[in-house]
């Protein structure tokens, strides 16, 4: 049974890690309940998709008890759960700042539009892309009404797409319509206000550490992250 009464500083006391890794498991179990399967442990769970046992049951524990002693974990009410938990039970609506590139392919990827997340509009200050839209259909608005849009549909997420040198300038933008949390993509370090949540994603950083493995693995053991959060399918039934 989940502990309701869980305090918000024990939830701040939660690592980033460990809600990284719950969205892992979550993806597993979705793909588990698509299988048809009912139950499963958490060395099986560890097992088929190359996880930890023990930090399987380590992360769940902060959030409730679960499982059945020699039954396992009831597939489709921890899914639920770890829905709830990671609050995508309700649906979060998106704005995407640039519709470049980047912007246009994050728009039209399915990931962005599914699973407790919606894209209602990309912005951008070039005259001659307001009023087209994606290829998936979202439309392309002027920057300078970004307020507006976000408070006619209650956008709580901001997508920063633009290259580096305006992404100071956007990240303000944003934080001023009232959005609390954001995820940059542009190669730069944003000064970060208090109280709006950033992540950044540098897949420079990425290849960079790539290529300082290639350049010395003569002397240094490959060691995995022991969880992938690239977006990877879980591996079928082996």
């Amino acid at each position: 049974m989940a502990n309701a009464g869980r305090t918000s500083a024990d939830k701040e006391a939660i690592s980033e890690m460990t809600t990284g890794r719950l969205s892992v498991y979550l993806r597993c179990l979705s793909f588990l309940e698509a299988q048809e399967l009912k139950t499963i442990s958490s060395h099986e769970l560890a097992d088929r998709f190359h996880l930890n046992s023990a930090q399987i049951r380590k992360d769940l524990a902060h959030f409730g008890e679960f499982g059945i002693r020699g039954v396992g974990y009831n597939i489709s009410l921890l899914k639920d759960h770890l829905i709830k938990t990671l609050g995508i039970d309700v649906r979060r609506r998106v704005v995407i700042a640039g519709a470049g590139n980047l912007g246009l392919a994050l728009a039209d990827y399915h990931g962005f539009n599914a699973g407790g997340f919606e894209i209602v509009a990309l912005v951008d200050t070039d005259p001659g892309k307001i009023g087209q839209s994606s290829r998936s259909g979202i439309r392309i608005r002027g920057f300078d009404g970004l307020r507006a849009i976000v408070e006619q549909n209650q956008v709580e997420i901001g997508v920063i797409a633009v290259p580096a040198e305006e992404a100071q300038s956007v990240y303000e933008a944003l934080a001023d319509s009232g959005i609390c949390a954001i995820l940059n993509f542009a190669p730069v370090q944003i000064r970060a206000r208090s109280g709006v949540k950033l992540k950044s994603v540098d897949l420079r950083i990425n290849l960079e550490s790539l290529s300082f493995y290639l350049a010395n693995r003569d002397e240094i053991s490959c060691v995995n992250d022991p969880i992938d959060t690239s977006g990877a399918e879980p591996p079928s039934k082996r």
